[in-house]
């Protein structure tokens, strides 16, 4: 007789990605592995007094989201700043403003989150009643005693340009004179006629520049805020069905010390790859680091089912100005969690070369520039074989077949974020001569066998919008598609969003489908994604979420 299952997920529709039996009604779990699964006999041979039946009542499960581009830390982050949703006006504003200042000590900053509606902030200033944002003046009357900070829009969740405000009080501990003038390029600081600082300044940036540059008296994140938001943050991820998430677009130091730091406390209930986003300032301290102290990250990396470091981000192009002063603002990184970049296309490929040397795994970003990247690829892959490492290729936008069947000759992993250029910024793809047939090309991919998986860029994190993105690509502002024979169907939409990324992680021999032997990481959905027509598919619900066979969210018990 076989040793009791701890929990039994029974009378559903499970869909599970094992060949062997894609279509089951009931898993088995013990030990955090699913040990059978079936009809009723998984029942019958399974249950013993202890262990826990979970009707499911016909209800549709599937393997948890793998978000392999998830940016997972920074939403919790959102929830420990004064909220300006729902505020349709500036008078509306000054209110909440009003009201946190009453509640605040004499000189506590009082920062809030930008105007306008999360998760996008789309149009923010023009949708207030006013037209425009807070006055310096407006702010002083609302807060007398206390800075205040407006911050412009993140560009990553919403678009450029992002309105700042500020109070006098905020003025002046930044130290702003009718003198200030920003390094970076995209911000524009505006006086008065008089020539004095009005407490406005305009980013034109997609990631924000103003506080690295010209706001270093605003408050930052620090590493117990960031601790809280990351816990935050897994809720808010598992709360959609998300089991696993992989962090590509790299990891600062801190980042890194806050998910070590929850891991070491057991409280890491999301599986979680991550790599190296370096400080070092150019290529030769890339070199000395690369040899010195990131051994830890090579090949596989380190680490355990929890958490994984393996590999570095090394962005292709970028702004010095910009790289620097983040830099001199670490540990402070913003919302990004990662460190600003810039790399001329010579120092790319140096730093890329020194990181096949030293077997670091290669994660960069590529857009429309894939083919730019190739042949440092090509050229690295003749002297260091790239087979097998694994490196990343990541954000895929505008691509060339013969570019793509390069990155499988090269055992190159794509990710992809579709709501980022389909839907989001879309319309710069409406006019492509193919229809956008080679904008983020799933379908080519998939053909020629390149491994590829999708992901949230946390724009917004809720994997069913990106799901909707992946089939319908449409445009936001006009509805248009954008290479609609691209358009995948469900199973293959959810198949990259799941199981496909754990090989990512090098975890595709125990965590992705729901088969026995693997990890019992499962999402129960509030309908069946099978039958769901494509547009109603964005508004889905996880109802409960499971990870190593426990339950880490339950729609019923939490409200």
């Amino acid at each position: 007789m076989a040793i009791p299952a701890d929990l039994i997920l029974h009378n559903g529709a499970i869909l599970t990605f094992d060949a062997a039996r894609p279509h089951v009604q009931a898993i088995a779990i013990r030990g955090g592995r699913i040990v059978a699964t079936g009809g009723r006999e998984v029942v019958e041979a399974w249950a013993g007094p202890d262990t826990q039946l979970v009707d499911l009542d016909g209800r549709f499960a599937m393997p948890g989201f793998n978000d392999t581009h998830a940016h997972m830390e920074r939403e919790g982050l959102k929830h420990q700043r004064l909220s300006l949703a729902g505020a349709g006006s500036v008078a509306e504003i000054l209110d909440r403003i009003s009201a946190a200042a009453a509640q605040a000590a004499p000189g506590d900053w009082i920062v809030t989150m930008p105007v306008g509606e999360p998760p996008h902030y789309f149009d923010a200033v023009a949708n207030l009643a006013e037209g425009r944002m807070p006055t310096r003046e407006e702010l002083d009357r609302a807060a007398p005693r206390n800075p205040v900070y407006i911050p412009g829009v993140f560009g990553n969740w919403g678009v450029p340009p992002g309105h700042t405000a500020l109070n006098t009080h905020a003025i002046a501990l930044n130290g702003l004179t009718r003198n200030s003038c920003p390094r970076c390029r995209g911000l524009d600081f505006i006086c008065d006629d008089a020539g004095e600082p009005t407490g406005a300044i305009v980013e034109h940036n997609g990631r924000p520049t103003v506080e690295f540059d010209m706001l270093k008296a605003v408050p930052r994140f620090g590493f117990s805020e960031r601790l809280e938001g990351l816990r935050r943050s897994i809720a808010l991820y598992h709360a959609c069905g998300t089991t696993s998430v992989y962090e590509g677009h790299g990891s600062a130091p801190e980042t890194i010390a806050v998910y070590r730091r929850l891991w070491e406390e057991g409280g890491l209930t999301m599986r979680t790859g991550l790599c190296v986003s370096p400080s070092w300032s150019g290529v030769s301290e890339a070199r000395r680091i690369m040899r010195d102290w990131l051994s830890y990250a090579r090949g596989k990396g380190l680490g355990d089912p929890w958490l994984r470091i393996s590999g570095v981000h090394i962005a292709y192009g970028g702004d010095p100005i910009v790289a620097e002063l983040a830099r001199a603002d670490l540990p402070n990184t913003g919302w990004s969690g990662f460190v600003e970049q810039a790399y001329t296309s010579d120092e790319f490929r140096e730093v890329c070369f020194l990181a096949a040397e030293h077997d670091l795994r290669l994660n960069t970003i590529v857009s429309d520039q894939l083919h730019e990247i190739v042949p440092v690829l090509a050229e690295i892959n003749e002297k260091y074989p790239l087979i097998g490492r694994r490196w990343v290729i990541q954000h895929v936008a505008r691509a060339r077949l013969a570019d793509l069947r390069a990155l499988k000759a090269l055992g190159v992993i794509v990710t992809t974020i579709p709501t980022y250029f389909l839907w989001k910024g879309g319309h710069a793809y409406l006019d492509e001569p193919d229809g956008g047939d080679l904008v983020v090309p799933h379908r080519h991919m998939i053909e020629m066998g390149l491994p590829v998986a999708i992901a949230t860029d946390n724009i917004p994190y809720d994997p069913f919008f990106t799901l909707w993105v992946t089939m319908a690509r449409r445009e936001r502002r006009t509805g248009r598609q954008i290479g609609p024979d691209q358009s995948l169907d469900m199973t293959t939409a959810l198949r990259l969003f799941t199981v496909a990324g754990a090989q990512l992680t090098f975890d595709e021999t125990w965590k992705g489908p729901l088969a026995p032997g693997f990890a019992a990481d499962v999402a129960v959905l509030s309908r069946d994604l099978l039958t769901t027509p494509v547009d109603e598919v964005r508004d889905l619900k996880c109802l409960m979420t499971l990870v190593d066979g426990q339950v880490v969210h339950d729609a019923v018990i939490e409200g």
